[in-house]
């Protein structure tokens, strides 16, 4: 019995080594992917500007995978889809953004909390390899729904800019952020199509799926784009795994 005690002891010393060593390397990891200075977040002219860069306005924490797939701590964490980078606020300098060298990142997931419209929910971000141009390649798509077919949202923003041409100039006075976002729906036969969140878009881009659309549309009711992935959670289940 005694060295079944001693051995439960090594094992137990063993994991506590293993788990301090990989929460050290966790934190070499993130220090490495977080720049040294605070970043500079849209800011707009003197008169404000109106709409928002971020897929969510809200600092979120987050799961990071590398490339490596070397563990991170999780951060409170921006995805700052109008200059196409992440922002992170570390615990040491909470007032401040800084900016992630997300070079080797391949997905992060932001973990949302409940509130009185909905259930917590884990939002999985990753690259959008399927874009139908190389200059997005490399942009972050959130991934509603995913079954045979993949309900992907590429966050795309436009910033139009003050007009202060002209001495009695109406026209703005305030620098816009506008939502320009796209939704796509891939298949089973890996094609990439453009879709609007309506029950006849998803049909005709999913005819296969056409009928139980219907049937879990007419149940929820959709109007957000969690709705819209809940009818697709139900007429598309993911495979067992």
């Amino acid at each position: 019995m005694k060295i079944c005690h001693l051995s439960l002891l090594g094992l137990l010393f063993t994991a506590s080594v293993a788990h301090a060593q990989q929460d050290a390397a966790a934190q070499t990891n993130l220090n490495a992917l977080a720049a040294g200075a605070p970043t500079v977040v849209p800011r707009g002219t003197a008169d404000g500007f109106r709409g928002s860069p971020y897929a969510d306005n809200r600092w979120l924490p987050a799961q990071i995978t590398l490339t490596n797939a070397l563990p991170l701590p999780p951060v409170p964490l921006k995805y700052d889809a109008l200059d196409h980078r992440l922002l992170m606020r570390a615990p040491a300098r909470p007032n401040d953004s800084l900016q992630l060298d997300d070079n080797r990142v391949v997905q992060f997931v932001l973990n949302e909390p409940a509130t009185l419209s909905g259930p917590a929910r884990a939002r999985k971000f990753r690259r959008f390899a399927e874009a139908p141009t190389d200059n997005y390649k490399r942009d972050y798509v959130e991934v509603l729904h995913q079954g045979r077919y993949t309900l992907l949202k590429h966050y795309l923003k436009k910033l139009n800019k003050a007009n202060y041409q002209g001495a009695y100039n109406t026209e703005s006075h305030y620098d816009e952020i506008e939502d320009k976002s796209v939704y796509y729906l891939l298949g089973p036969d890996a094609k990439l199509v453009p879709v609007k969140l309506a029950l006849k878009p998803l049909q005709s881009a999913a005819p296969a799926l056409a009928a139980a659309l219907k049937t879990a549309a007419e149940a929820r009711k959709p109007k957000t784009d969690a709705d819209w992935a809940a009818v697709l959670d139900t007429a598309d289940p993911a495979a067992a795994k």
